[in-house]
C-alpha cells in the first residue's frame, strides 16, 4: 500500500522499498520475510504453468521450505493475511504494485481466502502437498478452497487455510459502469475507498455467522463491523487482515477530499468509535513497530473524525505502554466536543488545533509518565464532592506523603512519619515517584536507607503481579535490586503466558547479566517445556555459560523445540559444539537437522559427516536437507571414498551400451555436481562427469559446474 514498504530491493520482480512517509517513518519488511513471500509467489507461478512431477516444482519447493523453515526456527507460527491485490505479514502490508506479490495475493483471494498460517514441524511433502492445492486457479475448480477450508486444511497438520467469506457483500470492481453517478444517502461511490471499507468488512465479519434476514446494507454498518471485531476469537492470521485494511485506509483518507472519501470517513470513524478500547490496543500492538504504528495515528490524525482520533491516541498509548497527562486528555475530548460546534470557525479552530496537537505529541512521545500524580489525585477527589471525613488510618497524614518523603531526603533525616509516607505511596502504588525522589536525594546514605526501605514491602513482586506490567518501572527496580531481583523476576517469567509478556520480563532478566545463569539453571529441569525452550533461548543471550547446565539433558529432551534451542546454546561453545553437531545432525526433527547443518558450514567433526551421509544414504532426510548435506560433505570430505560417493549420485549407464550419462537434474544432482566440479578436477572419472554437466543442454545442469557459481557455493559451505 502507499507509503508502506513491502517487497524489499532487489527481489524478484522489482519494486524495491516504497518511499517512507512523512514524519517518523513507516516499518519496512524485513529481507527474509520478502524473499520468502517472492519464492512463495515463483512457486505458485511454477505450479501453473508446469505438469506434477518437473524438476522446477521440486526447485521451487525447496527454495519455499528453505526459507520458511528459517523463519519457523525464531517462531511457532507464521500468519499471512491476505487482501484484494496485497498480503499482510508481520503487521506490514505488502506494495500492490508489486507484480508477483500482487499476482500472489490476487490468486489466493479468488480462492476466497483470508489468510494461510504455517506452523512449526511442517515437512517439505506437507508443504509441497499445500502448494500443490492452493496454486491451481480457482477458475478450474469446481468451488474456490475458502468455500471448503475446514475440510481442506484437515488434510495438514501444519498449514491451515482461512475463509474470507461472506455471502451478502460482493467486493467492488475498480470501475463500475455506474462509477460516476452520484451515491444515494448512506452509500458510497464504487471506486478505492468503497473497495477498502468493504474489504474491511468482509475480513471482519469472515467468521461470523450473518442472520438470515440481514441486508447487505445491515452488514456494512460501522457498529455491526465494530462489534464482529469485537466478537473474534483473536486468530492472528485475520487480525493480519484486519490492520492490513485499518493502515490502508489511514493511508487513503490522508489529504483526500471529495464524497467518497468523506463516507469512508465517517465509517472508518464509527467504527473506532464502537470499538472495545482493549480490541483497539489489540490491534494497534500488531500494526508493526512504534514507528508504523506512530505513522498510522499521524495519517489517521489527517483523515478521521477527531473523536476517533482521541480514541486511536488512547489505544496507541497503551500499546506502547506510553502514559498521556491526563489534563492533555480532558483538553483534548474538549476540542473534540467544540469541533461539533454548530459554529463554524469554532469548529475549525478545534479541529485544526487538535489534528496538530496529536501530530506534536506522536512525534515528541518520549516521557514515561508525565502524569503528576498527587496533582491527579487531588483533582479526582475534589470531582467526587464528597464529604471530608477524618481518617484514623496509621496512614493519615496532614501532608502529601511524597511533600513529607522528599523533606525528609532533603534534610538527611528518615524517622517515622518519612517511613509512614513511604508505606502511603507503596500502597497507592506511587513506586515510580518514590525512586525518582531518591535519584534525586542530596544525601546518598539517606536515599540508600529510603530505598531499603522501599525495598521491604517487596515491591517488584507488587509491580510484577500487577494486571498489566509496567516493565519500565519493573527494570528500574530489578537494576536496584540485583541478585534479589532474579528470583520474583522468574517466577513471573513461569506465571506469564507465552508471548510478549514473556519476552519483556527475559528481557529484564538477562540485563542483569552473567550472574543470572545459574539460576536459570537451576530452575530450568522443574520448568514446562515451553517455559524451558524461552529460559534455554535466555542462556544464549549470555556471555558465559553457567558450569552446572548438561547438554544432553536438553539435547534429547522429547519436545523438538526445547531440543532446537539446546541446540543454538551448545553450538556457540567450544566446549560443547561438537557434540551438539553430531548430535543434532541425527535429530528426527527436520528443522534441527536444518541448524545444525547451517553451523557445520564453519566447521564439523569427522563423525558429523559420516552421521549426515549416512541419513542421506538411507533416504531419512527431504530433498533440500539432502541437498544441504551433500554440499556440506563434498566441501569437508576431500577423499577417494567420497568422491565415489558423489560420482555415483551424478551418473549412471544406459541399458544397452552401458555408456555413462548424467543423472536426472534433482537438487542432489546438482549439489554433487559443484562438489565435484571443485574438489576433484584431477579425478579422471569426476572430469569426465564435469565434461559431460558442461555440454549438457540443461543450463541449471551447466550452471551447477560453471566455476564461478560453484566457488561462491563451495565458500558457503566452508569449503
Amino acid at each position: 500500500m502507499p507509503g508502506v514498504p513491502s517487497a524489499p530491493a532487489g527481489t524478484a520482480g522489482g519494486g524495491g522499498p516504497a518511499s517512507t512517509g512523512s514524519g517518523t517513518g513507516t516499518a519496512t519488511l524485513s529481507r527474509e520475510l520478502g524473499d520468502f513471500l517472492v519464492e512463495l509467489s515463483i512457486a505458485f507461478h511454477k505450479h501453473a504453468i508446469y505438469p506434477a512431477g518437473h524438476p522446477l516444482l521440486t526447485s521451487a519447493v525447496d527454495a519455499v521450505v528453505t526459507k520458511l523453515w528459517g523463519l519457523l526456527a525464531n517462531r511457532s507460527t507464521l500468519s499471512l493475511g491476505v487482501a484484494r491485490k496485497q498480503l499482510i505479514i508481520e503487521g506490514v502490508a505488502t506494495d500492490p504494485s508489486h507484480p508477483l506479490l500482487q499476482e500472489l495475493a490476487s490468486k489466493l483471494h479468488r480462492h476466497h481466502l483470508g489468510a494461510v498460517r504455517f506452523s512449526s514441524g511442517i515437512t517439505r511433502d506437507e508443504l509441497a502437498e499445500a502448494l500443490a492445492t492452493m496454486a491451481v486457479d480457482a477458475g478450474r475448480m469446481e468451488r474456490p478452497l475458502g468455500l471448503d477450508a475446514a475440510e481442506v486444511s484437515a488434510g495438514w497438520a501444519h498449514v491451515k487455510i482461512f475463509p474470507l467469506t461472506y455471502e451478502k457483500l460482493e467486493l467492488l470492481d475498480d470501475e463500475g459502469d455506474d462509477a460516476a453517478a452520484p451515491p444515494a444517502e448512506g452509500q458510497m461511490r464504487v471506486g478505492r475507498a468503497a473497495q477498502l471499507w468493504v474489504g474491511l468488512a468482509r475480513a471482519a465479519l469472515a467468521a461470523e455467522t450473518a442472520p438470515e434476514d440481514q441486508q447487505p446494507e445491515q452488514a456494512l454498518e460501522p457498529v455491526v463491523v465494530a462489534k464482529a471485531i469485537d466478537e473474534h476469537q483473536r486468530e492472528q492470521a485475520y487480525d493480519q487482515v484486519i490492520v492490513g485494511y485499518l493502515l490502508q485506509i489511514a493511508e487513503e483518507l490522508k489529504g483526500a477530499r471529495g464524497a467518497e472519501t468523506s463516507a469512508l470517513q465517517r465509517r472508518i470513524s464509527k467504527m473506532v468509535g464502537a470499538l472495545d478500547p482493549k480490541t483497539l490496543e489489540r490491534l494497534l500492538d500488531m500494526s508493526g513497530d512504534n514507528r508504523q504504528r506512530r505513522q498510522f495515528v499521524l495519517d489517521a490524525s489527517q483523515g478521521m473524525t477527531v473523536q476517533a482520533v482521541v480514541e486511536l491516541v488512547k489505544a496507541a498509548a497503551d500499546a506502547e505502554q506510553q502514559t498521556i497527562s491526563h489534563s492533555l486528555m480532558r483538553m483534548f475530548s474538549k476540542m473534540a466536543k467544540h469541533a461539533s460546534d454548530a459554529d463554524q470557525t469554532k469548529r475549525t479552530l478545534a479541529d485544526n488545533s487538535l489534528r496538530e496537537q496529536v501530530v506534536r505529541l506522536i512525534r515528541e512521545w518520549t516521557l514515561e509518565d508525565p502524569n503528576p500524580e498527587a496533582y491527579r489525585l487531588v483533582l479526582e477527589e475534589i470531582s467526587r464532592r464528597a464529604p471530608v471525613e477524618i481518617s484514623r488510618s496509621p496512614f493519615s497524614l496532614e501532608c502529601e506523603p511524597e511533600r513529607v518523603v522528599q523533606m525528609g531526603l532533603e534534610v538527611g533525616v528518615l524517622g517515622t512519619r518519612v517511613e509512614r509516607a513511604i508505606a502511603t505511596m507503596v500502597a497507592r502504588g506511587q513506586i515510580g515517584a518514590l525512586l525518582d525522589l531518591i535519584d534525586g536525594s542530596p544525601d546518598a546514605g539517606v536515599a540508600e536507607q529510603a530505598w531499603r526501605e522501599i525495598d521491604g514491602h517487596d515491591v517488584l513482586r507488587t509491580v510484577l503481579g500487577a494486571e498489566r506490567v509496567d516493565v519500565a518501572l519493573a527494570g528500574r527496580l530489578a537494576r536496584r535490586m540485583r541478585l534479589a531481583a532474579i528470583q520474583p523476576l522468574l517466577d513471573a517469567i513461569e506465571a506469564a503466558e507465552e508471548g510478549k509478556a514473556r519476552e519483556r520480563l527475559i528481557d529484564l532478566l538477562i540485563a542483569l547479566g552473567d550472574d543470572t545463569g545459574p539460576y536459570i539453571a537451576a530452575r530450568l529441569p522443574t520448568a514446562t517445556a515451553s517455559l524451558q525452550r524461552d529460559l534455554l533461548a535466555a542462556l544464549g543471550r549470555l556471555e558465559r555459560l553457567p558450569a552446572e547446565l548438561d547438554p544432553e539433558t536438553y539435547l534429547m529432551h522429547p519436545e523438538s523445540s526445547v531440543r532446537r534451542e539446546a541446540v543454538r546454546l551448545f553450538l556457540k561453545t567450544p566446549a560443547t559444539r561438537a557434540q551438539t553437531m553430531v548430535t543434532a545432525l541425527g535429530d528426527p526433527d527436520d528443522r534441527t537437522v536444518f541448524l545444525a547443518l547451517s553451523a557445520a558450514q564453519e566447521g564439523c567433526p569427522p563423525e558429523g559427516y559420516e552421521v549426515i551421509r549416512q541419513r542421506i544414504d538411507d533416504g531419512e532426510l527431504d530433498a533440500s536437507l539432502r541437498a544441504l548435506g551433500i554440499r556440506l560433505v563434498g566441501g569437508g570430505r576431500h577423499d577417494a571414498a567420497t568422491c565415489a560417493w558423489l560420482l555415483g549420485m551424478t551418473v549412471r549407464r544406459t541399458k544397452w551400451l552401458r555408456r555413462k550419462v548424467l543423472a536426472a537434474p534433482t537438487p542432489e544432482v546438482l549439489a554433487a555436481l559443484s562438489a565435484l566440479a571443485v574438489y576433484w578436477k584431477d579425478d579422471p572419472d569426476a572430469r569426465y562427469v564435469v565434461e559431460l554437466a558442461f555440454k549438457s543442454k540443461d543450463a541449471t545442469v551447466r550452471g551447477a559446474v560453471t566455476q564461478p557459481r560453484v566457488t561462491g557455493a563451495m565458500r558457503a559451505v566452508g569449503g
